[in-house]
């Protein structure tokens, strides 16, 4: 019984580095303009077509992925915290009374407010991953130079160097706040998931039902609009937090935030939006699909309710 427990409790990391993996194929692209025109002095790109434009003229297509080699490790390493943990999160929060019976039936699954805290507390788990390998995508997105000889930063591991150089180990870690602030959105995330699955199950037995893996695809999709439209304020902080030089001292979150609104005012804080929205479901409605797919696969289905 215990051997069987332990499998349970491993399946979510094995299934959110499907996710991760999924996530960087679709979407590194978008979050490459999103992080410039989040972090590039104001006027440099008109908009997101801009950035694009300008970005494949100035430094031809392949430029879309710079940075990409840190989130197709790391967003690997990442959703398998962060999904691994949501799931040991539900299992610990439907042993401790966060429960109520599914509708028509003696079955108990977790409450919605269950599946918010388990997202917000995965959230914060997977900060502790996250915050390095962010801030390596970031800088590295960052450099326009088309040749990599004329770069600050000539990879991953000579960007980690220049950092740890500079502010020692923890320099690595420069935008935490920032990344546990971004990361406390996956309440919304994973909150409007459950109710958006819930939904679509009243429509079983209906001429409009649908199966469960497209179930898990749209309510994904969905999910992360309304996770995204809480969550870019938070993300535009992170970014630039992370963006600044490791030549400077650290900026703090409440110093970058004041930055953003005496630059931009409110309007500043959800620079990126548009090629974040765009982005999002293809992203999110993937990921989820993949993620919910391999928990049934390893049969591990019957913990997420």
């Amino acid at each position: 019984m215990a051997s069987e427990n332990s499998n349970v409790r491993l399946v979510g990391a094995f299934a959110g580095v499907g996710s991760g993996l999924t996530k960087v194929a679709v979407g590194h692209g978008f979050d490459t303009i999103k992080t410039r025109l989040q972090c590039s002095p104001p006027g440099t790109y008109k908009g997101a077509v801009d950035c694009l434009l300008q970005t494949v003229r100035n430094e031809s297509i392949f430029a879309l992925y710079k940075g990409a080699t840190p989130p197709a490790v790391g967003w690997a390493a990442i959703d398998s915290v962060l999904l691994g943990s949501l799931h040991n999160y539900r299992l610990f929060l439907i042993r401790h009374g966060f429960t109520e019976h599914t509708v028509g039936s003696d079955v108990k699954r977790l409450t919605l407010v269950g599946h918010g805290i388990a997202g917000l507390f995965a959230g914060w788990t997977s900060a502790f991953l996250a915050t390095p390998i962010e801030q390596l995508k970031v800088k590295l997105q960052l450099q326009l130079q088309k040749s990599t000889a004329d770069r600050q930063y000539k990879g991953p591991i000579d960007c980690a160097r220049q950092i740890v150089r500079a502010h020692g180990i923890l320099g690595l870690w420069t935008g935490f706040t920032g990344s546990l602030a971004f990361r406390s959105n996956f309440l919304w995330m994973f909150g409007s998931f459950e109710v958006l699955m819930r939904a679509f199950s009243k429509l079983d037995g209906t001429p409009y039902a649908i199966s469960i893996p497209t179930a898990n695809f749209l309510s994904g999709g969905l999910a992360s609009f309304v996770y995204w439209i809480m969550a870019i304020p938070a993300d535009n902080i992170k970014n630039r937090m992370m963006a600044t030089p490791h030549t400077v001292s650290r900026p703090s979150f409440t110093a970058t935030a004041r930055q953003i609104l005496a630059e931009g005012g409110y309007r500043g804080f959800y620079r990126g939006l548009g090629p974040t929205l765009l982005r999002a479901f293809p992203v999110n409605a993937s990921a989820l699909w993949v993620y919910e797919g391999l928990m049934r696969l390893l049969g591990a289905e019957k913990t997420r309710h």
